[in-house]
């Protein structure tokens, strides 16, 4: 029976209550158990029992970000996203479609900023009850509190590297409150004084230096005032006029004086120092760089002259200058292609030198920059990791596991001491952070239960700070790895909960919704709304403007509904989309997949014991899976059926004289009778445990009659199902259908074999740790091996 979670709409309350309920799999599940845990949670409702009410306070509780999620927020080159994105979302967003119940809406606060929309949406009016005095309250209390505990510069985060040596005060810009404030007054006088000043070099620096030093609230009013616009005019007219330093020291007090990136007197300094950058040193251009990056301003042309000069002035660079270069050239998000060796020959000298938090901004660097980086260097950066990762910040260490992800590196003994040290720490790893670490272990299928755990235990209560990426990453990653929580019900609602409250921004960024829907249909979880919504005209035509490649996505969702929600009423891909789909994934299939050698020897093989080639089809029986069945039919006494009649010609003499298979022919067929053939005779390493087959290895069992709804388009054309006949599908598996190192298939692998079964399919597993090794044997053993799989008296046994 298929999963389906039903989402419903109260009236809108200032505080969220989400409803849903599930199929049979909340009752089977013990549903009942949860709830009472949950209802005896801090926060839970306690209002009734029958609707199942939760209210989700806009606050998680106990919640300290120890890095800002802005570190985390911009992502690769060409897909970036701003970490304030959410700020613009007010209480009005909402979700709603003709004929469609609404959506369950949460108002998650991300940011800082994101208080503004609702702060100026409730405390004009005056309230006129108990409850809207309390929440008013709640959120002014919130607020104090954000800006207390979790309000960070977005720039400084990244820069923990630049504490560990004196050598960076001269490289980076510190934005640092000074240590000590300029009185107001006098800040007052010095802009009275503008006018009439004779406007020096030497008097406008010193005024720019001292009123960088005013009281932070004093600063926020001086962008404004058109004294200081004289002031910055006046700056902008004797631009030539002033030194290197002079100028350098107006670059750094435009950064606590949060002069906006697009300002008048920027545009001239930055032409200024494009100018004189071949005439600068080293550590000015970095200098002068990290100010720009503090100052928040896209400046390519300046960078473009950086990378130039460093890569003449390479040998003279020191340890502290190249991280610092690294961390430029991430912030900048681009690398220069010659850089790339010289790079990696650097970390090489240096790697024993660099501090922990200096390999965690080299890593950032290369990642956000899209630089590849070899195996034996990431292998080396990773084995001194693994020794000192207790010693290591978290904030550092995600840093290298985003470049170990980047560079698809499997790296056992780093990942075996991250599921030891990471664990404990997730509770005080922002939403972010903790993404991180768990799409790390989804890329490289790494599955580790203890850190599964951790982050699905912590998650409920952070799950409003979820972007829509974070959402989306987070369901993918446990579906990946088909882990479902002991808090399962409550790790998916809550999750479900904030993509329905994200809703607004998958128009932007479809394929958010799409991993996370198909995260969820691995599991078994189709919430319908959101199904719905990802299946229209509308959204689909925004995948298709995507600069990813969505259709695979899009094709397997819309077939896995079809196929598993039989009750579905809602939108469906259109036929010939699912036909240009199909060609599509076909003709991938035919250039990669049907020819790799071990299909194409178990082919062989099987066409040779069963009789030839009308006995054995090898195709995709569930395009939308991306990957290839040997299709084999049998009768219930045993016998193979013929069905795979590539010329119509043939086909058609044979459907008009029939099917003589008289016992004879089929001794002659299956020649391992003649030769009394069985299981023992093949190598122990080719053997399967009876303990391996069957469910617990999530190899489905033979199935009954079609459910109601998924046949027509799901069930495969060609050929007719005879009333008595048994369908195998033989997986040819490898390894990347399994969790890394172990048997444990990946959630798309689980997916297929459940909707095989669901169409009436036997599944048999032929995995790679028993084939691969058969390979090299001899041609009976392997024939012996197919014939076992084939002919196995248990199957037959079903079929009877």
């Amino acid at each position: 029976m298929a999963t389906v979670l039903m989402c419903r709409r109260l009236p809108r309350l200032s505080r969220v209550t989400a409803f849903s309920t599930t199929a049979e799999r909340k009752a089977e599940r013990g549903s009942s158990k949860n709830k009472k845990e949950r209802r005896n949670k801090p926060g839970a409702a306690k209002t009734g029992t029958e609707s199942g009410a939760t209210i989700q306070l806009l606050k998680p509780q106990d919640y300290r970000v120890l890095y800002n999620p802005a570190a985390y927020a911009k992502g690769r080159a060409g897909s970036q996203q701003h970490g304030d994105r959410d700020s613009s979302q007010a209480l009005g967003d909402t979700f709603t479609s003709p004929g469609t119940v609404q959506a369950p809406q949460t108002f998650p606060i991300a940011s800082s900023q994101a208080l503004s929309p609702v702060r100026s949406a409730l405390a004009k009016p005056k309230p006129s009850t108990l409850l809207e005095q309390t929440i008013l309250a709640t959120l002014y209390k919130e607020k104090a509190e954000k800006e207390k505990r979790e309000v960070h510069d977005s720039k400084e985060d990244p820069r923990t590297f630049q504490k560990g040596r004196p050598e960076y005060r001269s490289l980076s810009c510190d934005s640092a409150e000074p240590a000590q404030t300029l009185p107001a007054e006098e800040g007052d006088s010095i802009l009275q004084s503008v006018a009439g000043c004779e406007g020096s070099p030497v008097i406008l620096t010193d005024y720019f230096l001292k009123l960088s030093h005013l009281p932070a609230e004093r600063r926020v009013a001086l962008v404004s005032d058109p004294r200081f616009s004289a002031l910055c005019h006046r700056a902008v007219t004797a631009i030539r006029l002033f030194s290197t330093p002079d100028l350098i020291q107006i670059l750094k007090a435009c950064v606590p004086l949060a002069v906006p990136a697009s300002h008048p007197l920027l545009n001239a300094c930055e032409a200024e120092f494009c100018r004189r950058a071949w005439d600068m040193g080293l550590e000015q251009l970095l200098l002068v760089a990290d100010c720009w990056r503090c100052l928040d301003r896209s400046v390519p042309s300046y960078l473009g002259i950086l990378f130039s000069y460093a890569n003449l002035h390479w040998k003279d660079l020191t340890l502290p200058q190249f991280v610092q270069l690294l961390y430029i050239i991430g912030e900048g998000r681009r690398a220069p292609a010659d850089l790339a060796q010289k790079v990696e020959s650097t970390i090489l000298k240096h790697l024993d030198a660099f501090t922990l938090e200096e390999l965690g901004a080299i890593c950032l660097g290369l990642f956000k920059s899209l630089s590849g980086i070899s195996d034996h260097v990431m292998r080396r950066i990773a084995d001194r990791v693994s020794l000192q990762m207790e010693d290591m910040s978290t904030y550092a260490l995600v840093n290298v596991l985003k470049m170990l992800r980047y560079t698809r590196m499997d790296h056992l003994p780093l990942m075996r001491e991250l599921g030891k040290v990471i664990p404990a720490r997730i509770p005080a790893t922002n939403i972010q952070g903790i993404m991180h670490i768990t799409l790390t272990y989804s890329s490289l299928h790494f599955f580790d239960e203890s850190v599964l755990a951790a982050v699905a235990t912590s998650l409920p209560s952070k799950v409003s700070y979820c972007r829509s990426k974070d959402a989306a990453k987070f369901l993918w990653s446990f579906g990946c790895l088909d882990y479902e929580p002991p808090n399962e019900e409550e790790f998916y609602s809550s999750l479900i909960n904030q993509l329905h409250a994200k809703l607004h921004e998958f128009s932007k960024f479809p394929e958010h919704l799409l991993t996370a829907l198909l995260g969820l249909a691995f599991v078994k979880r189709f919430p319908e709304e959101l199904v719905d919504f990802a299946l229209r005209e509308e959204f689909v035509q925004k995948t298709r403007g995507s600069k990813y490649e969505l259709h695979k996505d899009l094709f397997t969702l819309g077939k896995s509904v079809e196929i598993e929600c039989p009750t579905y009423r809602g939108s469906r891909l259109p036929p010939q989309l699912c036909q240009e789909f199909t060609e599509m994934v076909s003709s991938f299939a035919e250039r990669e997949i049907y020819v790799r050698p071990e299909i194409v020897e178990a082919t062989s093989l099987l066409e040779s014991m069963l009789g030839g080639p009308e006995y054995v089809k090898n195709h995709m029986i569930l395009p939308h899976t991306r990957s290839c069945d040997l299709e084999v039919r049998l009768g219930t006494d045993g016998h193979p059926i013929p069905f795979n009649f590539k010329d119509p010609v043939a086909a058609k003499k044979l459907k008009g004289m029939g099917v003589n298979l008289t016992d004879d022919l089929m001794s002659q067929l299956i020649q391992g009778r003649a030769h009394n053939w069985s299981p023992t005779e093949v190598g122990d390493e080719a053997r399967i445990p009876g303990q391996e087959r069957g469910d617990s290895a999530g190899m489905p069992c033979l199935g009954g009659a079609l459910p109601a709804g998924a046949t027509s388009q799901a069930e495969p054309k060609p050929g007719r199902w005879q009333p008595r006949e048994v369908r195998l599908a033989l997986q040819v598996s490898n390894r990347n259908h399994f969790c890394y190192g172990s048997k444990r298939l990946l959630g798309l692998h689980c997916l297929k074999r459940r909707q095989l079964k669901l169409l009436g399919y036997v599944v048999v597993e032929i995995p790679f740790w028993e084939w691969f090794p058969l390979l090299k044997r001899t041609r009976s053993e392997k024939l012996s091996y197919l014939h076992y799989k084939v002919f196995c008296p248990a199957l037959l046994t079903r079929a009877g």
